[in-house]
């Protein structure tokens, strides 16, 4: 594939992330719903709510500094910047090999650093306990992240998102008993990651208990609109971060326009998978208390340290 296509193809890629993230939100709100015998909300509910925000005037605190108008286009520029790194329907991607595993790990960390500082700056209580607990939960995830992703790239061997890929949808068929225990490590990590249950409850207001909504209650309008946004494409770039590792197959190789429509299909139907197993899981799940988090995200680590393992006994 030549330059000017490739590059056509990742912004066509990212276009698709921005835009379908949010239908991805509406669809696990749905499947809660009828899971817990409740009315669902319209599948298009996101979009709407995102279209009124914007719409609407930004109410700011008298002390917020510039830090705190800034963080929301931040948030938003680097959770897009992550899924648009992220073979989603193909491996050639040019801008990927700019970045490797560890710099999307990265990524995610810059955003959570600047909104914990954003939710301290306005000096309000609630601000300050979901800046400590985001940081906390940050903390301990991290790290698992890592040991996921590396027993991945242990074995291809890179650890550039586009290789991993390869090696693992595009070669020769074989089993990894490895990426068993990494996998389990990585929907744990999805989980708290993205303020979902167990960790944290994204539909709770519950002082005692939030931890990201504590985090933005000082937001409005359209900082609040882009901090939803966000967190919609956070969501799916976790979600298509675990095809990529975990079920590869489906994203098209390098220069196989003819396998584009198969791959969006592929795409559709595993993003539809995955969200009624969320809404299933937060249903079945009951959240931790927060001191419990820290013992959720060591047995996280504890798994993606066993896959390492595993693949080197393996491998030897």
């Amino acid at each position: 594939m030549n330059t000017a296509a490739g590059i056509a193809f990742q912004v066509l890629q990212s276009l698709l992330v921005v835009l379908a993230a949010p239908l991805l939100m509406g669809w696990v709100n749905q499947c809660r719903a009828w899971l817990q015998n409740r009315s669902a909300p319209p599948l298009l509910l996101p979009y709407y709510t995102l279209a009124k925000l914007f719409h609407k005037d930004a109410v700011l605190a008298h002390d917020a500094s510039p830090l705190f108008r800034v963080t929301p286009y931040i948030l938003f520029g680097c959770m897009w910047l992550a899924a648009g790194i992220v073979p989603v329907l193909a491996t050639n991607l040019p801008f990927a090999p700019a970045a490797d595993i560890v710099a999307l790990v990265g990524v995610f960390a810059l955003a959570r650093v600047f909104s914990a500082l954003a939710a301290m700056d306005i000096g309000t209580a609630f601000g300050g306990i979901g800046a400590r607990r985001e940081m906390l939960i940050g903390f301990l995830a991290e790290p698992a992240m890592l040991m996921t992703l590396f027993t991945a790239a242990f074995i291809s061997g890179s650890t550039q998102l586009t290789t991993i890929v390869t090696t693992l949808a595009h070669r020769e068929f074989a089993v990894y008993p490895s990426l068993a225990f990494a996998a389990l490590a990585f929907l744990m990590v999805l989980l708290a990651e993205n303020a979902r249950i167990p960790i944290d409850n994204p539909a709770t207001h519950l002082e005692l208990t939030m931890v990201h909504e504590a985090m933005i209650l000082e937001y409005s309008a359209r900082h609040l609109a882009l901090i939803e946004w966000a967190v919609a494409i956070k969501l799916f770039a976790y979600m298509t971060i675990g095809f990529a590792f975990f079920v590869p197959w489906g994203i098209a190789p390098a220069g196989h326009w003819a396998a584009l429509p198969a791959a969006f299909v592929a795409l559709a139907a595993k993003l539809a998978a995955a969200g009624a197993g969320l809404a299933l899981l937060e249903t079945l799940l009951a959240k931790l208390r927060l001191f419990l988090a820290p013992e959720f995200l060591s047995t996280a680590f504890l798994l993606g340290v066993l896959g390492m393992l595993i693949h080197f006994l393996v491998a030897g």
